[in-house]
């Protein structure tokens, strides 16, 4: 993965305050050519560090108003087994490695606590499941942001 250096910071900031900007407008705000605007999102793009714009969808929006967080155990052997099947799962809209007593954290929009009880079955019949612990999303009071963490290292 790429690192990003101060122009990288600064086109990212830019981004950040207005999505929508074109190359020519970022070019014109940042003091700096079209070209290397350009490259420089290619480059950011290529390295992963621009994600998909899935992210800033909000699920609510599209129907699922329920987010829930289900900490998983899973048959160690089984792990990729296990995360290749929860991809087929629409509603399962992101997953975690994580350390300590549970092996993956995955994150589920639902329609209601229903739809909850039916992708948490889906979840349980993945071979290598062992078992799940869930916790129900009460609201997003900080968003997913980065912009303060590229404001403090600009300039580093």
């Amino acid at each position: 993965m790429r690192i990003v250096d101060d122009t990288d910071r600064r086109l990212l900031l830019a981004m950040t305050e207005n999505p929508r900007s074109t190359i020519v407008s970022l070019a014109e705000r940042l003091g700096l050519s079209r070209n290397t605007v350009q490259s420089r999102l290619a480059a950011l793009e290529a390295g992963q560090t621009l994600q998909g714009y899935d992210r800033r969808l909000h699920a609510a929006s599209l129907g699922y108003p329920l987010t829930a967080f289900m900490e998983t155990q899973v048959d160690q052997p089984r792990l990729e087994q296990v995360i290749a099947q929860l991809r087929e799962i629409p509603e399962v809209v992101q997953v975690h490695g994580l350390s300590g007593l549970n092996d993956i954290l995955v994150r589920c929009v639902c329609r209601d606590t229903d739809d909850l009880y039916r992708v948490n079955k889906l979840i349980l019949g993945c071979e290598g499941v062992i078992r799940t612990d869930t916790s129900l999303a009460m609201g997003e009071l900080i968003p997913f942001r980065l912009a303060p963490v590229l404001e403090r290292d600009l300039g580093r």
